[in-house]
């Protein structure tokens, strides 16, 4: 399959490009710094998703099957390049004729507000008791602008018109890939408060081949 890997040096990203380059995909890994990825059998385009340039994304998404996305800030200077760099990367594959889309968002972020959905329910259905009522609104007050801009962009996605899918995980961990890991379509996983970055690549990559995860958010946890 041929595939184009969006934030593809960044902690899930990189586990992405990794596994499907083991798989035997032909990836083209879309990276701001293209020294990151030294040494890596993936082609690879530069661009900066917080300023997207809509020929380079073009470029880097003509003739794939899927585009996976793990765009997202890691400091507050890049607030909102989830959104945006995200519904550049969805022009790009409606001009291209690209379909299906992978992207990755956070197990919160059902529960904030957006433009789209500006009264979420209170509480994800999956969640339980700590979840709910300590470890959820924790999390949201801390993280507020980076789940407020992942919840933008999966009002892109949503609005999108493209084959999607939304994978939201709980906190990451960096430990090796296990291949073992709960899921719930539409609904965060009673208990799972962690997954390893190594797992969230796989069942993103798992979900290339599973037409039922097509217009779902889907909860993944240990």
């Amino acid at each position: 399959m041929k595939l184009t890997v969006v934030a593809a040096s960044g902690g899930t990203g990189r586990h992405i490009l990794t596994q499907a380059i083991a798989a035997g995909h032909d990836v083209t890994a879309v990276v701001r710094t293209p020294r990151k990825l030294d040494g890596t059998a993936a082609r690879i385009v530069a661009a900066d998703l917080s300023h997207p340039d809509p020929a380079t994304l073009q470029e880097a998404i003509a003739g794939a099957d899927a585009v996976l996305s793990a765009l997202g800030a890691t400091t507050a200077s890049e607030e909102g390049v989830a959104e945006r760099g995200t519904r550049a990367v969805i022009e790009a594959m409606r001009a291209t004729g690209v379909r299906r889309l992978i992207v990755l968002s956070a197990a919160p972020v059902g529960t904030v507000p957006s433009p789209q959905r500006p009264t979420p329910p209170k509480h994800d259905p999956g969640d339980g008791f700590f979840m709910r009522h300590l470890g959820a609104p924790f999390a949201r007050t801390k993280f507020r602008a980076h789940y407020a801009d992942l919840a933008r962009m999966e009002d892109a996605v949503r609005a999108s018109g493209l084959d999607w899918s939304i994978s939201r995980p709980p906190m990451f961990t960096d430990k090796p890939l296990t291949a073992h890991y709960r899921e719930a379509m539409g609904r965060n996983i009673r208990g799972g408060f962690s997954i390893p970055r190594a797992d969230v690549a796989h069942h993103m990559l798992a979900m290339l081949n599973r037409p039922e995860t097509v217009g779902q958010t889907v909860g993944v946890a240990s």
